[in-house]
This record gives C-alpha cells, structure tokens and sequence, in this order.
C-alpha cells in the first residue's frame, strides 16, 4: 500500500510499486493548522501563504528585463502577452496545487513514482537548467540593485548574493509562517514603489486598456515575438510548478476526500489572487517603461541601470529611480528564498537525494555566479543585461517539460481518482502546452537558422 495513499493500491493510484513514500518538504510538512470550524475566512486565511511564494518567480529579476525592453520598444503592445502568460499560471499553479493536494507528491515525485530513471534523470537536469537560469537573473538582479543603492561593483555584488545562501536557512528556523510572512512583506514593498511610479508615469489609460488586446505583428515581428517568449518564459517558471506542488503540502488539513476538496479550494483561491498581483507588477513595469522611455523615444531601454538613470528625470519625480532599485533589490530576495526551496524540491523529489540547505544554495549560486563574473569583465553591463533576456528565454524552453508530466497526471483518474480535471479543464491545459510547444519550437528554429 502507498503510505501516503492508503485506500489506494499501487496499481490502481497508477503509480510505480517502488515508489518512494518520503513527504515532500518533510521538515515542515503539515505543520500549520487549519482552523475546524469558524468563519470562511479563517480557513481562506489559513491557506494564505503558499501563492505568495509562488507568485514571487512571476516577478523576479528576470521579468524586469524582459518587461522593460517590451515596454521601451514596443510600447504597451505586449502587455497581451504578459496577459496571457498570466493566464496560463493560474491555471497551471491551480493544477499544480490539487496534484501535491490529492496525491501526497510534489510534481518531481509524481515524475519519480511514474517514468524510468532515464526519463527522471533528463527532465531532472531540465530542471536544473530552469532553476540555474532562474539563480543567474537572481545574482544580477541583485548585483544591479546594490551597485545602483550602494555603488558596489556587478561582481562585487554578484560574490555578495552568494551569502544569501543562508538566507532560507534562518527563515526556515523560524517556522513556515514566517517564511511566508518574509516573503509577502516584500512583495508589498514592491507593489507600493511601482504604484508610486505609476503614478508618477499617468499612463494614458485608452493605450494601456488596448495593449491587452492581442495582435498579429507579435507574431510576424521577430524580436517582439523573442521578447514575447522571454516574457512567458519569465512568467510562467517551470521550477514554480514543482515548488507549488510542494509547499501546499504545509497545510495540516484532513487527508481525506472532503478535506482535500477544500483544501484544493481555498489553495486554488490563495494562488490565484496572489497571481493577479503578480500579473499587477509585471503590467506596471512594461507601462512605466512604455509611458517613460517608449513616448520619450528611447526605445532601446533594456538594460536596468539605464531604466533606474533615466526614470527620476524622465518622471520628474527624484525619488522614483530609488524606488525602481529597492522593489529590483526585494524582488531579488524574495527570488533567492523560493528558488533555493525549488531546487530542495527538485532534487529530493527527483534523485532522493538530500542535501543541507546551505549546501544546496551556495552549489547553485556557484553556477549561476561565475558567467556573470565572466560575461561582466567582458562586456560589462551590456552583456549582463543581455545574459538576463536569453536567461528567460532558456526557462520558456524548459516549460513544455514540467507543463506536459503536470497535465497527464492531473488528467489521470488512476492517480488522481475523483479528484482528475475535467475534459473541458484537460482540453485548455494541453492547448496551453501546446502552444509552450510551438513557440519555443519556433524560437529555436529563428534562434538557429535566422
């Protein structure tokens, strides 16, 4: 019997017979209570938390650089596609949460406990290219903050972002709901500096509401389409998939049928309007850039430091670069603590092999340090800044391979019994990975053969 699911047999869950039964995240699995009676609220409260977390990938680092180029050359006309890709990780985070709710598996456990080693290995190490490429926004996300705050040098502030390794260490000390808490504290620091700015900025509201309209020349445009993709590969993050799946495990609530419908319920709920802020942040720093750089005919703002020179004058607003570099260096922070628990997830779940979480952290923050130290002395902040837009685009080209093995499973009514997604919910789902599939198939293709 499978100790997670015991009125299930092997068999018919679906899953391998030799399947571990290790809880994800054991350490802080099923460590909040949930309220057994009460107001609504106190139960939608309970659950809060967990898309939060999740929401931070959706507006780390390397969405700024993918957003400020879309905007400053483009105008609002990708606001579409941040739209869109929005879109796609509510429903995706949604499925992602009711696969670690019903099955007792995170995402990389479910691949474990139903593919071959081989097929575990490679969509593991695709994995590892996602959170790497994810870790290098990271570092320069942070790296670009501090210089712009304090003046530390790029690589000064790239060997400084390796001491954040402990950063999850103390947090984890302290108890999940202080994590949690860290982490939305920041996301509100973020959301206050970008609605100063946008004020500041007063858009004209007719072009941003038309931006949300999708249009042909994102597809017929090449370097929008690039841009385009870097802004789903930015958004919808393949490591957030596994981390989700996960971390919604944290809740202490029945693991029976009725608790588990609820606990899909208000998990559901928590991601989506924890997304919704995310969708916020993204939106405002494509229109800040588009009302700013765009309209003052600087449309070839990609880079950070030039958004955080040009923003105060631009705005006639002095304290709105500092604003710019603060939210840069919180959405940092916030990055490095859920991506370090991504890649504990990733690597237990997928090799079973556990590691200390300063360890795993400084192991990760090696990788993604040295080709910033690298391309940094080379070509200076250019490069960096061109290192964070392709750094995107390799997290979009990792999408279709955590996308895929989510929808089958959640799909499965051996695994997932009365609790599978509907037709209807299937249908979208793999029009969705479908259309990952295709664009990163064609950016490959333009990336290749021009």
């Amino acid at each position: 019997m499978d100790a997670r699911s015991p009125h299930m047999s092997p068999d018919v869950a679906g899953w391998r017979a030799d399947a571990p039964t290790t809880k994800s995240l054991a350490e802080v699995n099923s460590t909040v209570a949930i309220p057994a009676a009460g107001r609504w609220w106190r139960r939608l409260l309970a659950f809060v938390g967990p898309g939060y977390l999740v929401s931070v990938g959706y507006m780390d680092p390397g969405n700024w650089a993918t957003d400020l180029a879309g905007g400053s050359k483009f105008g609002y006309t990708l606001l579409s596609v941040i739209l869109l890709s929005n879109l796609m990780a509510i429903l995706l985070q949604s499925l992602a949460a009711r696969l670690g709710i019903v099955t007792d598996r995170d995402l990389a456990q479910a691949c474990r406990a139903t593919y071959s080693p081989a097929v575990n290995f490679l969509l593991w190490l695709a994995c590892e290219a996602a959170i790497i490429a994810c870790d290098l926004a990271e570092v320069i996300g942070t790296a670009i903050a501090l210089k712009l705050l304090f003046g530390i040098p790029l690589i000064g502030g790239a060997l400084l972002a390796a001491l954040d390794a402990f950063l999850l260490l103390i947090l984890m000390n302290r108890g999940f709901r202080f994590l949690e808490a860290f982490v939305i504290a920041l996301l509100a620091v973020i959301a206050v500096c970008f609605v100063v700015q946008i004020a500041a900025a007063a858009p004209p509201v007719a072009e941003v509401l038309r931006g949300f309209v999708p249009k042909s020349e994102i597809f017929t445009n090449s370097d929008m389409l690039y841009i385009a993709i870097g802004i789903i590969g930015a958004t919808v993050m393949p490591h957030n998939l596994y981390l989700h799946s996960s971390i919604v495990q944290t809740r202490a609530y029945e693991r029976n049928d009725t608790g588990r419908r609820e606990a899909i319920k208000w998990a559901t709920t928590d991601s989506t309007i924890a997304l919704m802020l995310a969708l916020f942040i993204n939106a405002a720093i494509l229109v800040v850039a588009a009302a700013t750089f765009h309209k003052s005919g600087h449309s070839d703002v990609a880079e950070i430091g030039q958004a955080f020179e040009l923003l105060s004058p631009l705005l006639g607003l002095g304290i709105a670069s500092t604003l710019f570099a603060v939210a840069l260096l919180a959405s940092g922070l916030n990055s490095t603590v859920t991506a370090t628990l991504a890649g504990q997830i990733v690597m237990e779940g997928f090799l079973n092999l556990r590691l200390p979480s300063w360890a795993r952290r400084l192991l990760t923050r090696g990788i993604a340090i040295v080709p910033v130290i690298i391309v940094t002395a080379i070509y200076g902040e250019r490069g960096t800044a061109d290192l964070l837009v392709f750094s995107q685009v390799v997290l979009s080209m990792q999408l279709p391979f955590a996308v895929i093995p989510l929808v089958r499973f959640v799909s499965d009514r051996r695994k997932m019994g009365q609790f599978a997604i509907p037709t209807s919910v299937a249908a979208v789902a793999w029009i969705v990975a479908g259309v990952i599939v295709i664009l990163n198939v064609k950016l490959l293709a333009d990336t290749l053969f021009g």
